[in-house]
């Protein structure tokens, strides 16, 4: 049976500052780069907006999906089941990037998933590309405005 793999970067410029996301899907012998830049955000919000682009980016969602992120804050809140506890308690005590967490929870339910840690700025190739990705996009001039962010502010 065949699966899904995406590996998935964020970036910012400082925190907050300038951020982008870089992700690479694969599956057989398809392979996708995505890439956005932000205006202002901060560099979790860009993992986390990583993995959100690449699985909206999936069409069949009967395929298993591994994610590999360098981001522990992504992988921990996934797959320690933090995420279930902060959308039961309405994200109290001030946990942040509630609307993307909340996004994110929307569109898992339609995957299979599971998340592997790696580590960043390594010897893993496609995690290497990512972060290409997500630094050219927030050293890019057109970038777009993260409204979550920016309206929390």
């Amino acid at each position: 049976m065949s699966k899904i793999i995406l590996y998935t970067d964020g970036s910012s410029r400082g925190n907050p500052g300038p951020g982008g996301y870089g992700a690479i899907l694969m599956s057989g012998t398809h392979r996708k780069e995505l890439s956005q830049g932000f205006r202002l955000t901060t560099n979790n919000r860009m993992e986390l907006m990583a993995v959100i682009a690449g699985l909206e980016a999936i069409k069949k969602n009967e395929l298993p999906i591994t994610v590999y992120s360098d981001s522990q804050y992504v992988v921990n809140t996934v797959e320690k089941g933090w995420l279930k506890n902060w959308i039961k308690t309405d994200f109290k005590g001030g946990k942040k990037n509630k609307d993307l967490w909340k996004h994110y929870h929307e569109l898992a339910k339609n995957f299979t998933i599971q998340f592997v840690w790696v580590k960043g700025h390594a010897d893993n190739p496609h995690n290497n590309r990512c972060d290409e990705l997500a630094t050219s996009a927030a050293a890019d001039k057109v970038q777009l405005t993260d409204k979550g962010y920016e309206e929390s502010l």
